[in-house]
Order: C-alpha cells, then structure tokens, then sequence
C-alpha cells in the first residue's frame, strides 16, 4: 500500500458509514472547516444524501459500497476500500463509526495515520454473542489506530473499562452556533400547549419507547401537552402503534431547527451515545433539555441543566417527572435555557471541534510546531479568531 511523505496540504481520507444522524453532520462539519482550510478532502461512503452533500461542499467523494452492519459482505467491503485508498493515497484516514472503524483498520492496518471516531462504543448497541465479539475486535483493532477519538471523557471512560487499550484523544462534539440558535422573535409556544420535542432515529438507542411509556404520566397530569418525534428509523411503525393521540411522527426532516425553537422542551432518552447533538442543537436554539445519564449528556451540559435534566435511563417514572417539572415552570425553563445557550458558544462552537481535529492531524502527519514557531494551519484564521473573541 502506498504511503508518501505528508504534503504541504495533505490529503485526508473520511470513512463514513453510517451516512445518517450525528455520524453524518461531524463528517459534513469537519470536512467543511478542512475544505476552507486547504485541505484536501476525500470521503468514502455508500451514496445518498451524505455524498451529494460533501460534493457540494467540493469534497472529492468516492462511492464505497458498504452496509451498515458486519456481515458477509465485509471481506469484499475490505477489498474495494483497499483499492479506493490506492488510488486516492491519503496521508492520513479518518474512520467514523464501528463499520468504517472496522473496515478502515482491516484495510490499512496501521500503514497510513489512522485515526478511529466510535461516535459511540459498538459493544453497547448489540448483546448477546455479537457484543462480545464487538468488545473483542475493538480490543484486537485498537492496535490499527494511531489515535481513538472519542466525544467525551465518558465515552473514552468506557473504553478503557472494556479493555479497549489505545492512544486516546477527547474532543467534545460542536455545532453551527449560527445555525443552532434562537429565532430573532423568539416566542414560547402558548400556554396551555406545552410541546416537547424528540430529534433522533427511531431505534432502540435513543429511547423513543421509553418516552412513550413516560408520556402517558405526563398527560395524566398536563392533558393539553404535546410531544413531537422528529426523525425516521426501523423502530417507526412500533412506536406508532404504543403512541398516545397527542403524540405526532414528523418523519424526516432535512433541518430540526423550526422544531427546537417551537419546542418548550426538548427530551433525549438515549440508552447509550457517545455525546449526542442534538441536545447541543437543542441548546443552541436556547431550549432547556432533559436527558438519560449516559455518556456525554453530563459533559454536554452546564452545571445547572446538569443537576436539574438528567434521569437515569430506562426510568420512565422518574423521565416524566422531570418532564412534568419543567413544563410546569416557564420561569424555570427560560432561565435553563438561556444558561445552555452561553454553555454551547463557550464549550461546544463546531469551529473550537474543528480546531482541535486539526491540531491532532497535525500531531500525527509530524507537523507538530517547534517551539517559536507558527503551525500549519488546517483552520481558517477567521474562524479561530471568531471562536476566541
């Protein structure tokens, strides 16, 4: 396999699969930063909207078949990645998600910088046998990573519990602060229609069954109360059937943002993430959130949401009353979710994330700075000013 010396604008390779959610907007996010930097920017993925958009992004994307799960197909996914990492001899491969990890580090085997993004531990979303045997290669395929990014101290945090030795970096999730923020009339929804919203895949990772169970409280006590999923997923046609009538599907959408600033309340469930958007999103928008205990939610948050929104998962009782609280609380709510909104530009700005990828690719191309002088920059200037001011 071909390996040159990193060039003065080196070539990075992004691996994503899945092509969807939260995996999709970091892919988009940090491909948009490095493009302005002068970078140049290869994604591999299997199509769709993730493709169109990286190409509009003038992105060089390369169609790389592969599904979202392991299966029989993955030694012929494997070949046609060796191939394409062949022709396209990147300086460095950023792999995003367990399936992109696991082929991206099955094809370059340490040859290339690789650099693995779990966007969440695999071993957590399944049980059972393939749990174990997920733990198991993310032992073995750790020692193909020159660096584990994960989202939160938490995240890494479980990692290392597994047994998932590797040379670690944290950099938090962002978000478009530009984008994600309050609308310029900013107006509550009316009183006596409190309106929770959800933003998230219909599956079992983010817990909509659990809020279902907890509505049905949380009507008892607010009958005129709302709630919203926004999203799409295998688990749609279930979660219809165990809804209550003022609950409402949106399906897909190609933007959340209308939904978090009509919303009084946003609500994330999750049995396990790594650290999830679209509470950051949610916060963006100025809007209070409640959320599971899993890794990330505490770290996402500031100080005050962190002791008031957080319920242990798998606890619709203790769900709905938190929802039931804040609903019943304007005040409350307001205060909640102006304080997130300052946490997310201070800690959570997508061009701080940007800024820390780009330190780290630095640090593994061996284009750290020496001491006196400036670095390689692989973020705008403007950006990094925008961020520090």
């Amino acid at each position: 396999m071909h390996q040159s010396a990193p060039a003065l604008r080196p070539r990075v390779l992004h691996l994503a699969q899945p092509v969807d959610g939260g995996v999709a907007r970091v892919v988009l996010d940090l491909a948009r930063a490095q493009i302005a930097a002068g970078l140049r920017v290869t994604a591999a993925c299997p199509g769709g909207q993730l493709a169109r958009n990286l190409g509009e992004l003038g992105v060089d994307v390369r169609d790389w078949q592969a599904g979202r799960s392991p299966g029989p197909g993955l030694p012929g996914e494997v070949r046609r990645l060796v191939r394409l990492i062949d022709e396209v001899r990147p300086e460095l491969v950023h792999a995003h998600s367990a399936k992109a990890g696991l082929a991206a580090r099955l094809a370059v085997r340490g040859r290339i910088p690789t650099v693995f993004q779990p966007h969440a531990w695999s071993f957590e979303a399944v049980g059972g046998l393939t749990a174990t045997l997920a733990l198991h290669w993310e032992r073995w395929g750790a020692r193909w990573a020159h660096r584990v990014v994960c989202v939160s101290e938490a995240e890494r945090a479980t990692g290392l519990r597994a047994g998932v030795r590797a040379a670690y970096t944290v950099i938090p999730n962002g978000i478009d602060t530009t984008h994600y923020a309050p609308a310029d009339d900013d107006e509550s929804t009316p009183p006596g229609s409190p309106l929770v919203v959800c933003v998230g895949r219909l599956c079992r990772q983010k817990g909509q069954d659990v809020l279902l169970r907890a509505w049905e409280d949380v009507v008892g006590v607010l009958p005129q109360a709302r709630l919203v999923l926004v999203g799409d997923g295998p688990d749609r046609e279930v979660l219809q059937r165990q809804a209550h009538s003022s609950v409402e599907f949106t399906g897909a959408v190609t933007d959340a943002v209308p939904w978090y600033r009509a919303a009084d309340l946003v609500v994330l469930p999750s049995r396990w993430e790594g650290m999830a958007l679209a509470p950051l999103e949610a916060l963006g928008c100025g809007r209070p959130v409640v959320l599971t205990d899993v890794d990330g939610a505490r770290e996402s948050l500031p100080p005050a949401l962190a002791a008031r929104c957080l319920v242990p998962p798998e606890d619709p009782g203790a769900l709905a009353g938190a929802i039931t609280g804040l609903l019943s609380d304007p005040p409350l709510r307001a205060a909640l979710g102006g304080q997130g909104r300052r946490h997310v530009l201070a800690t959570h700005d997508v061009r701080l994330t940007a800024e820390r990828v780009a330190a780290l690719y630095r640090e593994l191309l061996g284009r750290a700075p020496a001491a006196g002088r400036e670095p390689a920059q692989l973020v705008p200037s403007e950006c990094r000013e925008s961020i520090h001011s």
